[in-house]
């Protein structure tokens, strides 16, 4: 029983893992409109309300919480460079959906490091 029982669960596990993503291009769509945003902690750095350190992006002058990337993914948010710090330049593609950007590509300009993209 217990042979059957870890079968199972070693199932379950190959299953998870192969539905996460591994990898994202970081080519925009040529189709798209690539924008130019200042991106930064939307609490720190822009005032919004919210719980804790989240990425956001201001477009004429409204701000934006994003959606398809992490503000953890683009370094350590509370190092002196880091979007809780600093406002920083960005380029984006996505939308508006309910109030939130929802990216598609986002790149931090002049940072060489890979940044997220997905469609």
């Amino acid at each position: 029983m217990k042979t059957v029982l870890f079968a199972f669960v070693l199932e379950m596990a190959s299953f998870a893992a192969q539905g996460q993503q591994t990898s994202k291009p970081t080519v925009p769509d040529p189709a798209k409109k690539i924008q130019v945003v200042d991106a930064a902690c939307g609490e720190c750095q822009f005032g919004m309300e919210g719980k804790s350190c989240d990425l956001a992006i201001m477009i004429n002058g409204k701000s934006y919480f994003v959606d398809g990337t992490s503000i953890d993914e683009h370094g350590d948010a509370h190092a002196k460079d880091g979007f809780c710090n600093r406002i920083r330049k960005a380029e984006v593609q996505g939308e508006v959906v309910n109030g939130r950007f929802k990216a598609s590509y986002f790149r931090l300009l002049g940072d060489k490091k890979k940044k997220i993209s997905k469609k």
